[in-house]
């Protein structure tokens, strides 16, 4: 087994000085926001690794269950040398796709890319464990900005599963479909996951279980801001909200006062009133419909090769070449 390397261009220091402007931007506008990346420390990864098994959150289990069946048909269209996959994490998913590109196909090069360095060394270390054959080269980043420091050589398949796209606005899903067909060669892939447009009384609930592992999901991020920018934020004090915008066609998650307060993030010299019912944007997730999904990635200069949906047509997998 060859030992995997690690390329590290984001270091906690970086994190912590995203985090600080974000915050900035975020407490300061009206109305207030904050991105869904700073849901995700040690706490945040194990609420959410919770909220995948309720019985309410279908999007994992369906997009697993459909890779399960379709793996084989994206490993012989893609015939990819070196699987690049955006948002690792504990590359769960990955072992399906690693396993049938394996099987007899071209596949010599693993690059997983994830925010966190200590979950991308263990899911590298489990991964060139389990495919003592496969080169594993993890890279420490974050994928809305620094796609040019993914290495090239060899065809390569880029996968960004779990419906992540769908935490991008409009705007943002372009720019970021855009840098990634600039990252590839002409006849390279993008395998994209995504959640699409279905009943409200389905979606909803997914984002807002009765057992309120979503609710302590989304609270996470004042908890995030309190540990790291020295906030003193009163988590109990917010409520969760999920709601279908119809017109937008995407769940938006927001953190609801319920009561005046007066919050100090400490490190920003920030101090920032809430006023009570006043809600905080803290995610947004886009579904999609297939002919949508389509045409965003054509204008980004890529041609959909297939579509693959679950029986139930709640999720889809987009296998793209790049034009």
């Amino acid at each position: 087994m060859t030992a995997p390397t690690l390329e590290i261009y984001l270091s906690d220091d970086d994190l912590t000085a995203a985090l600080r402007r974000d915050a900035r931007i975020g407490l300061t506008a009206d109305p207030k926001s904050l991105p869904p990346k700073w849901f995700y420390d040690a706490r945040g990864s194990e609420l959410f690794e919770r909220i995948t098994e309720l019985a309410e959150y279908y999007p994992t289990r369906t997009e697993r269950a459909l890779l399960e069946r379709v793996v084989g048909e994206i490993a012989r269209a893609a015939q990819a040398e070196v699987l690049v996959e955006l948002g690792a994490g504990s590359a769960a998913k990955t072992r399906l796709l690693l396993t049938a590109l394996s099987a007899g196909g071209p596949l010599k090069t693993y690059v997983p890319q994830d925010v966190s360095t200590s979950a991308l060394r263990a899911a590298a270390d489990e991964i060139a464990a389990e495919f003592p054959g496969l080169a594993v080269h993890g890279v420490v980043s974050d994928f809305t900005d620094t796609l040019h420091n993914l290495p090239g050589g060899g065809r390569r398949m880029i996968a960004f599963l779990g419906g992540t796209i769908g935490n991008l606005v409009p705007d943002e899903r372009a720019e970021f479909l855009a840098g990634i067909h600039d990252v590839l060669e002409p006849g390279e892939h993008l395998l994209l996951g995504a959640g699409l447009v279905i009943a409200p009384e389905i979606l909803v609930p997914a984002y807002d279980d009765a057992a309120g592992v979503t609710a302590e999901f989304n609270r996470n991020v004042l908890h995030v801001l309190n540990n790291r920018l020295g906030a003193d934020f009163e988590p109990e004090k917010f409520s969760h909200v999920a709601l279908w915008d119809a017109e937008q066609e995407w769940i938006e998650m927001r953190l609801a006062a319920t009561e005046d307060m007066t919050v100090t993030v400490r490190d920003l010299d920030l101090t920032v009133e809430f006023a009570r019912g006043e809600e905080m944007r803290t995610e947004i997730s886009a579904k999609f419909r297939v002919n949508g999904l389509e045409n965003e990635l054509h204008t980004a200069g890529f041609a959909t090769e297939q579509v693959w949906t679950d029986p139930d047509e709640r999720f889809a997998l987009v296998l793209a070449t790049r034009s």
